[in-house]
C-alpha cells in the first residue's frame, strides 16, 4: 500500500521513521503540511514523490491507499472526514478527538464509508505491553483488580499542545489517553468503564489547561484503572505501568530505566531520547526508540488488519471510549465528585458482575492468608464461613 502522511512535525517523523525503518512493502508516497517549506523538506528527507499544502489533494491522490493523520487535535475531525469521503483507510494519532462527541463523529464517518479506522495508540503496542497483556490473557495474574499507568515529562514540543482550544485540554488529553487505554486493555476492553474521580491542577505553566492530574476509573466489575500524568516532571520521560491481580503482579518501566546508562560531558552533543532534558551527565538512551515505544508493532498490526479485512487491536471505537473517559475526568476535576462515563454507543458486556472468588481452606473455613514467620514457623489465617470469626492456625 502507498501511504499519505498528514502532518510534517515531530510525531509525523516518528511515524515515518517506523514506516521506512524495516524495508516495509508499504511505502510513504505523499505528505501534506500547512507549511510549504516543511512539506518540501519532509518529502525530500523521506524521498516522497508528492507533497502539497492542500489536504484534499493529498488524501484524494489516486495512488494513495492509506492516510496517516499526525496533525494537531483540532484538525483530526476534518482530516477523517476528507479520508472517509475519499474512501481511504485512515490511521489517526491519539487522542482521536478533543471530546467524545468529536470522536463519535469520526467513528461514524469511517464506519459509514466502509473504511478502516485505526487508532494509533503506540504504547498499547510496546514490546513490554504486548508481553504483559499476553500473560494477563493467559491467566497468570488471575482476576485484575487494579491497573495503574503513569506518563510524565517536561511538556510537549509544539505550541498547539499548550493551547486548550486546539488540544482540547492539557496533560489529561495528551498523556491520559495513553494511560487510560493501557489500563483498559489490562482490565479488559469488554468491561464497561462507569465512573471517574479526577484531580487536576495547573501548577507550573502559565496556561489555561492542567499540567498535572491523577484519576481513578471505576469499571463495572469493580476493577480500578489509575492514571498519573504531568507536564512538570523533570528528568526526561517517565513511562511506568503496574498491574495487580489475584494471582500476580506486573511492573514495567519503559523509558528511564532501560538497562542502558551512559555518562558524558556533553562534548559530542546530539539527540539522546524523547523528552530528554540534557545531553550531558548520566543519561538513559533508548536502543531502538520507535520499537520500544510500540510504533513498529502498531503499524504492522494496522496494515495486516487492512490486508486481512479485520479490525486492528486499537480502533476508532477504542479512541471514542477513551475520549468518553477523558470527558468524565474533566467533569470530575471540575465538580470534585465521581462522574459517570457517558457512552452513547457501548459494544462490550452489559452484565458484568463483581466476582468474589475466595480461597477455600476446608468446608468450615476460608483461607485469608498463609505466612512463614521470620523464625521459620508457618501459620494460616482463616475465616469461619458461618460465624465470620477470624482465627490463626499454627502449622
Amino acid at each position: 500500500m502507498k501511504i499519505a502522511m498528514l502532518g510534517s512535525g515531530f510525531i509525523a517523523r516518528f511515524y515515518a521513521d517506523s514506516l521506512i525503518g524495516h524495508r516495509r512493502t508499504d511505502t510513504l508516497h505523499a505528505v501534506y503540511s500547512r507549511n510549504a517549506d516543511k512539506a518540501k523538506a519532509f518529502a525530500q528527507e523521506y524521498n516522497l514523490p508528492f507533497y502539497s499544502t492542500d489536504m484534499q489533494e493529498v488524501v484524494s491522490h489516486p495512488e494513495v491507499d492509506v492516510v496517516v493523520i499526525s496533525l494537531p487535535n483540532d484538525l483530526h475531525l476534518a482530516a477523517v472526514e476528507a479520508c472517509a469521503k475519499a474512501g481511504k483507510h485512515v490511521l489517526c494519532t491519539k487522542p482521536l478527538g478533543r471530546t467524545a462527541a468529536e470522536a463519535k463523529q469520526m467513528l461514524d464517518m469511517v464506519e459509514q464509508a466502509g473504511v478502516m479506522g485505526g487508532y494509533l495508540e503506540d504504547l498499547c503496542y510496546s514490546p513490554k505491553f504486548i508481553k504483559s497483556l499476553a500473560s494477563i490473557k493467559a491467566g497468570s495474574l488471575g482476576r485484575i483488580l487494579w491497573a495503574k499507568s503513569r506518563e510524565a515529562h517536561p511538556g510537549p514540543h509544539s505550541n498547539w499542545f499548550w493551547n486548550k482550544e486546539q488540544s482540547g485540554g492539557g496533560a489529561i488529553v495528551d498523556l491520559g489517553c495513553h494511560c487510560i487505554e493501557i489500563a483498559r486493555n489490562f482490565i479488559g476492553k469488554e468491561v464497561k468503564p462507569v465512573e471517574v474521580m479526577c484531580w487536576a491542577s495547573t501548577q507550573v505553566h502559565p496556561i489555561d489547561a492542567e499540567d498535572n492530574a491523577i484519576g481513578l476509573v471505576k469499571y463495572a466489575n469493580g476493577a480500578i484503572g489509575q492514571f498519573e500524568v504531568s507536564w512538570c516532571f523533570r528528568g526526561g520521560m517517565d513511562l511506568r505501568d503496574e498491574v495487580m491481580g489475584t494471582e500476580g503482579t506486573i511492573w514495567t518501566n519503559n523509558f528511564l530505566r532501560t538497562g542502558f546508562d551512559m555518562f558524558t560531558t556533553g562534548k559530542g552533543g546530539g539527540y539522546v531520547a524523547e523528552k530528554a532534558e540534557s545531553n550531558s551527565g548520566w543519561l538513559f538512551p533508548v536502543g531502538d526508540e520507535v520499537n520500544e515505544l510500540g510504533y513498529n508493532h502498531m503499524f504492522t498490526d494496522m496494515f495486516e488488519a487492512i490486508d486481512g479485512k479485520r479490525e486492528p487491536a486499537e480502533t476508532f471505537y477504542d479512541g471514542y471510549v477513551v475520549n468518553a473517559i477523558i470527558d468524565a475526568a474533566y467533569a470530575s476535576a471540575k465538580s470534585g465528585q465521581w462522574e459517570a462515563v457517558q457512552l452513547s454507543d457501548w459494544r462490550g458486556n452489559n452484565e458484568v458482575t463483581r466476582e468474589a472468588a475466595y480461597a477455600i481452606y476446608n468446608d468450615q473455613y476460608y483461607l485469608i492468608k498463609e505466612e512463614i514467620l521470620p523464625h521459620g514457623d508457618r501459620k494460616l489465617i482463616l475465616k469461619d464461613k458461618q460465624t465470620g470469626e477470624v482465627i490463626v492456625k499454627d502449622l
